[in-house]
């Protein structure tokens, strides 16, 4: 390229000089950081402009010889490159004296230095590699001392942006900075690269560069057949360009081209270039291999989608088949045949049929009324199935599935009697209350086997949003049914048995209030005509048997209560969780893991020492996780020993469980001391009572245990009734005038409320005054009045397996309680001595005497 096109694209850059000013040095770069080191850097410059004016050159890029004729070479000779040259910071890779390519730089940084190689007659530029430095944090000291001397083709300037063509020439070493701020200008040395082109390793080195690159071409599609016939410019006896090219169309980091570039023994650069070249012939053809299975893919699914359409033209041709549209109406319509749909809701679903069948495919609308179409259609109307009210049969599956609970099961069996006569069971709301592991989901299912129903559960524990019982709008996107709707769709009947499972944690927020919103469900007053927001036609719910189940009362609305029959299911004493236990929980637990009784052997004293020192709760499920504890342990024993069985008694329980955790409780005597009956949400338990005088300074009263208002209440009662009668039983009048009492609930750190603890702290109190300790196992509950009346309470059931599990059998209840009482089976009062109190006189005489 002449001059005169350099000349050319200075005046579009704006950056032409006139002939005095090129000869000058007023343009030279400043050299304020670099006075110290040369004092001379104008001449500098000016050198750097004029260039090398060696015999027998002449400016530009091509070589002659002393005869004048022209020589062509794509690396000039070192003798025509310039010893000062300007520097370009590159930093994506670098660049290589065998590479030719065009570059773009920023024009506001590098204007300056572009323009004063404009003016050189060499047009030479120095570029150098500095990796991930910034424009602001860039330094000489950054720069590599290994550069790559490039010539400067077609130069151009576009908005914020300088173009050029970058033709490598040659290696450059730094040896001195003439200028260490932008224009970087340094002088430079070309250091020879010794290279024995002739020497055999070199040249099977230099072979398998060219073979590598031979067969990278074909595989990598970026490479075009000008690169090819580029190619064909190198032979083994270049092997110093050959490399570098092979460097250059690699794909490799800046850091490890960098290092290529630095190497000047021919042999160690080509030993380095060799493992690159490789790696990205790999890559390539990894890349070609997923591209294939890629196409491969593409290809067959779009071969079957010509197909498929193919086959619908031909059969719409003969008439043998219908569009997506045609088919769902057809589907729909089918589904229908078999049932027997209201009139209100096979008008709404004729309705959205005429839309579907006018609609497009492809419409949102389409989609929205085919889901609710689909719904509408899959649901059972006018489909129940057969009752099977046959009470010998259902004793034989409740007694089947569950040991104990006698009372509940003939509540079951009576509801179903009921049902007999009336014809059906549905409309009912049977609510099961009980702690947790007695068996209520179980006896939900139980039922539904014994009424031959379909059997559906879902849990309304923590649901917040009433749309999960009614659904969502159809306008809503993601709409769908409530759980009631989607239960209708899975049984596929319209009166099944659905369990709402702890209906008592139910929750509210902003999105409404799901307790409300079961009132329409659970009335059946009102669940004739149930609405779903998503269907949006009226249902009929009265044939469903609805079974709630929660483990308290306290926090179920009193509105939603009101609807439901109560059962209530009371923890289990020791010979009825034994029975559990040998027919129930240990085969299923060794069946489950492919083991029989007689290679894991459990005698009747261990479990029942399981159950008295390791599972004391209402329920069974903590038994069973002992229990299966064992079977873990046992496992290993087989395994590890080799044993052909493992028995488990009372002497090794200890071994598989480990100490006990329930000691036998030693029921708490003295004066003051009197053991209470107290119900909770997990079952019944003892709840002993002391009182003590802790000086007689003053007059005092001191509550401690963690008691709630109910309960304090009840002591502040049984303070003055007993501050009020002690002489009329028998205590010394001025005893309360100078004690300071304390009254106290042990486990202090275990909040308790309720009002069934009065009776036992007023019996606390008296002893106390008395000086009279109860020595024999009694235990009481109820509440007591200021004028010493006995007021009934609740759980009599729970507190008296509570009392038989501590071995108390000598019982004191409110006389309003008799008749609980009786109720209770007789396993239960079985060895019991009960006493009933209407006024506290009665209970003073059971525990004092008369």
């Amino acid at each position: 390229m002449s001059d005169q096109d350099y000349e050319h694209d200075a005046e579009h850059l704006d950056w032409q000089l006139d002939d005095e000013q090129s000869s000058n040095s007023d343009d030279a770069p400043s050299n304020e950081d670099t006075s110290n080191e040369d004092s001379s850097v104008d001449h500098a410059n000016e050198q750097a402009e004029k260039g090398p004016q060696e015999p027998g050159s002449k400016q530009g890029g091509d070589d002659y010889r002393s005869d004048g004729e022209r020589v062509n070479s794509l690396v000039p000779a070192s003798e025509m490159l310039p010893e000062r040259i300007y520097l370009l910071p590159i930093h994506n890779r670098p660049f290589f004296p065998a590479q030719v390519q065009p570059l773009v730089i920023n024009r506001e940084r590098w204007e300056e230095t572009m323009r004063r190689v404009g003016n050189t007659p060499h047009h030479t530029l120095g570029v150098a590699f500095v990796g991930e430095q910034g424009v602001t944090s860039l330094d000489h000291e950054g720069f590599p001392e290994i550069g790559t001397a490039v010539k400067v083709h077609k130069l151009k300037g576009e908005d914020d942006q300088i173009q050029f063509i970058a033709q490598g020439l040659q290696r450059f070493k730094i040896t001195r900075w003439l200028s260490k701020e932008p224009p970087y200008l340094v002088e430079v040395t070309y250091p020879k690269e010794p290279v024995d082109a002739e020497n055999e390793e070199t040249r099977a080195y230099a072979m398998a560069i060219i073979n590598g690159i031979k067969e990278l071409l074909p595989i990598n599609p970026l490479y075009g057949e000008e690169l090819k016939h580029y190619l064909n410019r190198f032979s083994p006896h270049q092997p110093g360009p050959l490399t570098d090219f092979a460097a250059a169309i690699t794909s490799a980091k800046g850091p490890e081209l960098q290092d290529v570039l630095a190497t000047l023994s021919v042999e160690e650069r080509m030993q380095k270039v060799l493992p690159l070249l490789r790696k990205e012939i790999d890559v390539a053809l990894l890349q070609g291999e997923i591209s294939e299975q890629v196409n491969a893919q593409m290809q067959d699914r779009q071969r079957e989608f010509f197909l498929r359409e193919q086959l619908k033209v031909i059969q719409r041709e003969l008439g043998i088949s219908k569009d997506d549209r045609e088919n769902d109406v057809d589907t729909f319509r089918a589904r229908l045949e078999s049932l027997v749909v209201p009139e209100r809701v096979q008008s709404r679903i004729d309705d959205e049929l005429n839309k579907l069948s006018v609609l497009e495919t492809g419409s949102p609308e389409y989609g929205t009324t085919r889901n609710y179409l689909d719904w509408l259609t899959s649901l059972p109307w006018g489909v129940t199935s057969q009752d099977q009210l046959d009470l010998p049969h259902a004793r034989q599956v409740l007694d089947r599935d569950h040991d104990g609970l006698k009372d509940v099961k003939e509540r079951i069996i009576e509801f179903l009697a009921e049902g007999t006569f009336k014809g059906d069971v549905g409309g009912s709301i049977v609510l099961l209350v009980g702690p947790p592991g007695v068996g209520k989901t179980s006896i939900g299912r139980s039922i539904a086997e014994a009424l031959g129903r379909q059997f559906y559960r879902f849990s309304v524990g923590g649901m917040r949003d009433e749309a999960e019982i009614k659904g969502h709008r159809r306008t809503y996107v993601g709409a769908m049914p409530g759980k009631l709707v989607q239960a209708f769709k899975e049984v596929e009947v319209e009166n099944p048995v659905i369990m709402l499972d702890e209906i008592d944690k139910l929750g509210q927020s902003f999105q409404g209030d799901p307790a409300s919103a079961l009132l329409e469900v659970l009335d059946p007053e009102q669940n004739v005509d149930f609405l779903d927001h998503y269907l949006d036609v009226r249902m009929d719910l009265s044939k469903v048997l609805f079974i709630c189940t929660a483990n308290t009362l306290d926090s179920i609305p009193g509105p939603l209560l009101d609807r439901m029959e109560q059962i209530r299911l009371s923890g289990y004493i020791a010979e009825e969780k034994l029975a559990i236990a040998k027919h129930h929980l240990w085969p299923k637990l060794l069946k489950r893991d492919n083991l029989t009784k007689k290679r894991i052997s459990l005698s009747d004293a261990a479990l029942k020492q399981v159950i008295e020192g390791y599972a004391r709760e209402a329920g069974v499920r903590q038994l069973e996780k002992q229990l299966h504890r064992i079977v873990r342990k046992s496992a290993v024993k087989l395994l590890e020993e080799e044993a052909e069985t493992v028995k488990i008694s009372v002497k090794n329980l200890e071994e598989f469980l480990g100490a006990p955790i329930f000691r036998k409780e030693k029921v708490l005597t003295g004066e003051g001391v009197v053991t209470g009956l107290a119900w909770t949400s997990m079952g019944g338990a003892t709840l002993p009572i002391e009182a003590g005088k802790v000086h007689s300074l003053d007059r005092g009263f001191k509550l401690t245990g963690k008691l709630g208002e109910v309960m304090q209440e009840s002591a502040n009662i049984a303070y003055s009734y007993t501050l009020g009668h002690l002489q009329e039983y028998g205590a010394d009048a001025d005893f309360f005038d100078s004690a300071f009492v304390h009254l106290h609930v042990p486990e202090g750190a275990t909040p308790k409320d309720g009002p069934s603890a009065g009776v036992t702290m007023t019996t606390a109190l008296l002893s106390l005054a008395k000086h009279h300790a109860i020595d024999r196992p009694l235990a009481m509950t109820g509440e007591l009045t200021l004028t010493g009346q006995v007021l009934p309470v609740g759980g009599i059931r729970e507190k008296v397996i509570a009392a038989r599990r501590s071995d108390i059998f000598e019982l004191i209840l409110p006389d309003a309680n008799k008749r609980d009482y009786e109720e209770l089976p007789d396993y239960l009062k079985e060895g019991m001595t009960v006493h009933f109190a209407k006024r506290y006189r009665d209970v003073a005489n059971v525990v004092f005497g008369r």
